[in-house]
């Protein structure tokens, strides 16, 4: 199966995880795509002063690769600069958040996969 960029869901959600303004998720695959391992895999676009806020991945593990961009990323409470080719990796138990305080995009792809 082929799916092109304009078959692919979008969603908007307004203070993702109590985070600042507008986070764009381009659904690339459906949770039974993902043989039910998983809930996730999108592309997210942060604007300029976007972000997603901080939370714990009580049943799950994410990872995100850095497609465009520099963010600030909070690795288990401890803040890090992310940019474009870095992979992050919050495992199951531990939290993280995003945010792109810069002038330009951030793209990634986030993957959510069940522990």
């Amino acid at each position: 199966m082929i799916r092109k960029p304009e078959e692919c869901v979008k969603e908007y959600r307004e203070h993702m995880r109590d985070g600042a303004g507008t986070v764009e998720i381009t659904n690339l695959a459906t949770p039974a795509e993902l043989n039910d391992k998983g809930r996730l895999f999108a592309r997210i676009t942060l604007n300029p002063g976007c972000s997603i806020g901080y939370h714990v991945h009580e049943k799950d593990s994410e990872i995100f690769y850095i497609l465009k961009g520099t963010a600030e990323y909070s690795d288990n409470g401890e803040m890090k600069t992310v940019a474009a080719g870095d992979v992050t990796v919050c495992p199951v138990g531990t939290g993280h958040g995003i945010a792109n305080h810069t002038d330009g995009v951030v793209e990634l792809v986030a993957v959510i996969v069940y522990a």
